[in-house]
């Protein structure tokens, strides 16, 4: 499987100096992708394009601008952002809102905050009415790059992260790199993971490019895999790259690790496994570890990591259970090869075990 290379869709340039628009293609449900310092001053605008009369803006940022006036008559609702809230019960408290306001289904919800509130809002709105119009204001790196693009909202099961969910495409996404300004340290580390593991699906070397020029280059790659595969049966599997383990040190951490964090680590993980499989060769491999690096990102597994209870998280990854072609004793990941990325099932367990144990000792 080769990856897609990342270009700036239609309309690089959004309204304004150093903002870039990436186009998402599908269709009749295709939308812009704006990045750049200012660009949720567009939100009125975004509004009267789709029509709605009021809107419901759920938002985790306190600041009286963080969400300017739609144009509309509007409910502001604080978001309960985070992991532990990223499930049914927020998504049906969010449902009860709409429908207390009044929201019909020619109108919108807008999210405004981290990739916890872009899922749980994205959801709420795919089911509202069967699904209405939600713009997203992302304000994490890692929602820019990532969470806020490409269709798939989902909550979290005691059993597994985002096992609840459903595809449900936005009418427009202003990442405005202004909310970047204030985001603690480790908020950048977080957004610096999925930028990393980019490198190696087809972004290219970001490394030392200006932040709008990473997340453009980013979301664009993210935009070209979902318009040739929206609903994740075969190229989307690609943007898994590092999120097998990613998200098993998660749950296994109790989200002591970030999202970004588990990636970063994952993607080392990958290049490592990538050559026992001899499909990439060492010096393909250490490249993993000198990208990861270069971001101020973890490259190891955390001290006392269970690798047998990692594995079995490692199991319940939905590309296995999409795939049907994981065993009882093979697990299923997206590796790099020659020919760029590609699934990989069926990998013995205890080559993972052995590689996971690898980590461990260059960490020691």
């Amino acid at each position: 499987m080769t990856a897609p290379s990342a270009t700036l869709g239609h309309g690089d340039r959004a309204s304004g100096p150093g903002t870039h628009r990436v186009w998402v293609e599908l269709g009749d449900r295709g939308y812009p992708v704006d990045i750049g310092p200012g660009v949720r001053r567009t939100l009125p605008e975004v509004v009267a394009r789709i029509g709605a009369s009021r809107v419901v803006i759920v938002s985790a940022r306190p600041e009286d601008d963080a969400v300017p006036d739609p144009g509309v008559p509007a409910l502001r609702v604080a978001a309960r952002d985070g992991e532990p809230d990223k499930n049914l019960a927020n998504v049906q408290a969010l449902c009860e809102r709409f429908a207390a306001f009044g929201l019909t289904r020619t109108d919108a919800v807008v999210s405004c905050g981290g990739g916890t509130t872009t899922d749980v809002v994205g959801l709420a709105a795919a089911l509202y009415h069967r699904g209405i119009a939600v713009i997203h204001l992302p304000t994490s790196l890692l929602a820019q790059v990532d969470a806020s693009v490409g269709g798939k909202t989902a909550v979290n099961l005691p059993a597994g992260k985002n096992l609840v969910g459903a595809y449900w495409q936005p009418s427009a996404v202003l990442c405005d790199t202004d909310y970047l300004a204030t985001l603690p340290a480790r908020e950048w580390t977080n957004g610096y993971g999925e930028i990393a593991r980019a490198h190696f699906i087809g972004a290219g070397d970001l490394r030392g490019r200006p932040v709008e020029e990473q997340i453009a280059r980013s979301v664009a790659l993210k935009a070209s895999v979902v318009a040739r595969d929206e609903r994740d049966s075969g190229l989307r599997h690609i943007l898994n790259y590092g999120h097998t383990l990613g998200h098993a040190l998660e749950i296994v951490t109790g989200f002591e690790m970030r999202h970004g964090e588990g990636v970063a680590v994952g993607t080392v993980f990958a290049g490592r496994l990538a050559a026992a499989l001899g499909l990439i060769d060492d010096r393909r491999a250490d490249e993993h570890f000198e990208v990861v690096s270069h971001y101020g990102l973890p490259t190891a597994l955390p001290a006392g990591a269970d690798t047998a209870a990692l594995v079995a998280a490692m199991r319940l990854d939905k590309k296995s259970t999409n795939t049907g072609k994981s065993t009882n004793t093979g697990l299923t990941f997206v590796l790099d090869s020659a020919d760029g990325p590609r699934l990989v099932p069926d990998v013995p367990a205890d080559l993972v075990v052995a590689t996971l144990g690898a980590m461990e000792r260059e960490a020691a």
